[in-house]
């Protein structure tokens, strides 16, 4: 057997520890949660050592143990995630409603798996390996297929010294409990609906801090050897919640996001300094008010339309998500910290960048960026990007 063949040990399903009146009523999808139907899942994962002087068997069992009861407990706060998607069609008026039923569904999925492969087989190379990918379930679905997948799933895969956790991030205690009475426009929802009748009117597949955007941004249109008329543009994914007025708590529970971008000709983006790149982003963050988030909101719900991956992600441009300020290494599963985060296949476009906080911590970013062999290979011979990585 090939050793980098992962192997699926279990599988089972964890549902909330107890029921509560409030999941038993269909949870509604906003604007923000619709447009995402057509995006991959999200994929991340902790990498750690198993402790030394440890029974590996007990420590397994007591891992695997915790890690479903937390789950369990952490899934009575957000249970949305223990559900299906669920779709009501109407032909006259032609209409698509897709909200979550969390009654008709087994739960989240949890996977044991276990690969012949050590912790310096995943974190040595100079890229990560592909084995990397199938240490996370929902190979390439998309949002959508959360009709029959499930709408979480955790799987653990046991390496010969180490524990990879993929999607793991739900036992830290709740001290603040998500917010999940979802936000419509007045006037709207809770059923905003989708001007289709068939799925793939609305779904496509694709198979295949201002300053760091800036620096990202200027160093990969440099790798990428644009002639300086070519176009290029740099997204930032924005929060919503505190652009609102009156503002949506930062507790709020499902998607409040948008995409913000800077626009200039590559000639131009290098030719000026560090400083106008990041000016020209944060114009673009700062002007990301209340008038424009209400403004996209109504724009839908006049012509309601689903983000399709092809679109969003060009190869002229760069595409920067996630972020520092998100706590990775937080979570405490009795492994110590984690080693490192990897990501899995979603998501995985010519210039999109991932920015994760540092393992060392002080304020150190690690950044997950995705480029073809030959950009990636200008990258790393560019003496002043290599300056301020390691």
């Amino acid at each position: 057997m090939d050793p980098s063949s992962v192997r699926i040990i279990s599988e089972c399903y964890v549902t909330p520890q107890h029921v509560s009146d409030q999941s038993k009523q269909p949870y509604y999808l906003t604007t923000w949660d619709l447009v995402m139907l057509s995006v991959q899942y999200i994929q991340k994962g902790l990498l750690y050592a198993k402790p030394e002087g440890n029974c590996e068997e007990n420590l397994i069992n007591n891992v695997l143990g915790r890690l479903k009861q937390s789950l369990s407990i952490a899934l009575v706060h957000f249970y949305p995630l223990a559900g299906r998607l669920a779709t009501k069609i109407e032909e006259n008026p032609k209409s698509h409603f897709v909200f979550v039923d969390c009654n008709n569904s087994p739960g989240a999925k949890f996977i044991h798996a276990a690969v012949d492969l050590s912790v310096s087989d995943i974190v040595s190379p100079t890229y990560v390996p592909l084995v990397v990918q199938s240490f996370f379930d929902h190979d390439r679905a998309i949002n959508y297929d959360g009709h029959t997948r499930p709408l979480l799933s955790i799987q653990v895969t046991e390496l010969v010294d180490g524990v990879f956790i993929a999607q793991g991030d739900t036992n830290l205690k709740i001290s603040r409990p998500p917010v999940l009475e979802k936000w419509f426009p007045e006037g709207h929802g809770p059923l905003l609906n989708l001007p289709f009748t068939n799925q793939d009117e609305l779904i496509s597949r694709f198979e295949a801090p201002e300053s760091l955007s800036a620096f990202v941004w200027r160093s990969i249109t440099k790798a990428r050897r644009f002639p300086n008329e070519t176009v290029t543009g740099c997204r930032l994914a924005i929060n919503n919640r505190s652009r609102l007025e009156p503002a949506l708590s930062p507790d709020y529970f499902g998607n409040s996001i948008q995409t913000v971008r800077a626009v200039t000709t590559a000639g131009e983006l290098l030719k000026h300094g560090l400083g106008w790149a990041a000016w020209k982003l944060h114009q673009a963050v700062v002007n990301h008010t209340d008038k424009q988030v209400r403004g996209f909101v109504n724009g839908w719900l006049d012509s309601p339309f689903i983000y399709q991956i092809a679109q969003l992600f060009d190869p002229q441009s760069v595409m920067m998500g996630s972020s520092p300020r998100f706590n990775k290494y937080g979570n405490e599963f009795g492994l110590g910290k984690a080693l490192t985060l990897r990501s899995g296949y979603a998501h995985k476009f010519d210039g999109k960048v991932s920015a994760y906080p540092g393992h060392e911590g002080g304020g150190s970013v690690d950044l997950e960026i995705c480029l073809p062999p030959s950009s990636m290979k200008a990258l790393e011979l560019d003496e002043e990007f290599m300056s301020v990585v390691s």
